[in-house]
């Protein structure tokens, strides 16, 4: 089983997810392999989500590319629009998967498998909520260890 996080009340999920992305990239030992990224959003957030990477801060270099550019194989941050996204099969690596799209992931099964981590990203939009609420009920329903860090909190 793979461990299941959401962050709610995340106030842009963008810039959340690209500090996100800098704790789980800086946070690997020093000797230790790492850790590779899949980022999956709609379409529209991605190419926000991409200048974002480039741009968040002056310091931070986080080497990313779109799942069907030809360097995602090697490439450690890889931006996806969909978790049955054909490039997605062909990526060696899978450690972590974060989640920015409303839509339920259509394969849960094959995506927990495959990583042993998964980030949901809920945001304070009452549409995504009630989104994310759904997405946290199926992924109980089918048995997987969630926990919720709420973000209007901290």
């Amino acid at each position: 089983m793979a461990r299941i996080d959401f962050h709610s009340n995340v106030s842009d999920k963008l810039e959340y997810a690209c500090r996100l992305t800098r704790k789980i990239w800086s946070a690997t030992a020093e000797g230790e392999p790492v850790r590779n990224i899949v980022m999956v959003a709609e379409k529209a957030d991605l190419k926000r989500l991409d200048e974002l990477l480039w741009t968040f801060t002056k310091t931070d270099f986080l080497p990313h590319c779109h799942g069907d550019h030809e360097a995602a194989f090697e490439t450690p941050i890889v931006l996806l629009d969909d978790t049955a996204a054909p490039a997605l099969a062909n990526l060696p690596h899978a450690d972590v998967l974060i989640h920015m799209s409303m839509r339920m992931p259509s394969d849960v099964a094959a995506l927990v498998a495959r990583f042993p981590r998964i980030v949901e990203v809920v945001t304070v939009n009452e549409a995504e909520r009630l989104a994310g609420r759904e997405r946290y009920k199926a992924y109980r329903e089918l048995g997987h260890e969630l926990h919720n860090f709420d973000q209007a909190k901290a």
